[in-house]
């Protein structure tokens, strides 16, 4: 499927019935993996990705050592692929641009942005550039843009719905196609953020959050799962090993592995 195709049918997952979800992927062989259970898209992580390849979550990951793992999981799978570039890794206006036509060529069809710490304007600056760079390449990018007003407590408890909703504007305007809150909860104040944009909602797994059914009812449109999946393996991998290296042995090695034979023909 062409990259045209793939970005159309990316879009259209965000107008179902019910909520589009997403596994996040952290390598090549989580997301073939993920795909392969039945997931209709891929998202990355970026915790996940980072700390695969050694770095630390947080902008902290060369662009290239990036572009190279996306590329990877694009070659494996042949669902729509979007990516989590955290900040977008800079904050120079021509330098995104690059960046963007940079993932893209590696696969992506999709992009979460974040403000984190910064301003909402600088955010709309880099998804304006985004967002023209994807037009120029006949690309229809979605640009997921997160805000971090829950994660971060940006604004005081009872004016959090008032600023994400502010920021909402902002991002819609800069040409944005959703919006990720990560870290709201509660159902009132999902309800309000989902009526109070023309963006398509996104959040994601946390304690406190409603099932996807409910979700669907509340005006969600995608649920992520985050680096959820990649740090309970990191606890499992942590329990096997400390197990082993204190009795030395195997049977708990095997006990739940996927046979070898099986993994292998997935490649």
């Amino acid at each position: 499927m062409s990259s045209n195709d793939n970005a159309a049918m990316f879009h259209a997952l965000h107008h179902q019935a019910e909520p589009l979800r997403l596994p996040n992927a952290w390598d090549a062989g989580s997301a073939l993996l993920i795909e392969r259970l039945g997931a209709r898209a891929i998202a990355t992580t970026s915790a996940g990705v980072a700390w695969s390849l050694g770095y630390r979550d947080g902008d902290a990951l060369p662009l290239d050592r990036h572009l190279a793992s996306v590329a990877a999981i694009a070659r494996v799978i042949r669902v729509p692929l979007s990516v989590d570039i955290e900040s977008g890794y800079t904050d120079d206006a021509a330098e995104m641009a690059r960046t963007t036509a940079r993932f893209i060529e590696a696969g992506a069809v999709g992009f979460n942005i974040q403000d984190g710490a910064g301003t909402p304007d600088l955010l709309c600056r880099k998804i304006e550039q985004a967002r023209e760079t994807a037009e120029r390449l006949g690309i229809g990018l979605y640009i997921n843009a997160r805000t971090d007003v829950y994660a971060r407590a940006l604004a005081p408890a009872g004016d959090r719905v008032k600023e994400v909703l502010a920021r909402a504007r902002q991002y819609r305007d800069a040409g944005a196609d959703g919006l990720f809150v990560l870290g709201v909860t509660d159902r009132t104040e999902i309800r309000e953020i989902a009526k109070g944009t023309e963006l398509l909602l996104n959040v994601i797994a946390w304690p406190g959050l409603p099932a996807a059914t409910e979700l669907s009812a509340l005006g969600v449109t995608r649920i992520s799962v985050g680096s959820w999946i990649s740090q309970t393996l990191w606890m499992q991998t942590s329990t096997l090993v400390t197990s082993f290296l204190a009795d030395g042995r195997s049977e708990a090695l095997f006990e739940h592995a996927t046979p070898y034979p099986e993994i292998n023909a997935y490649f």
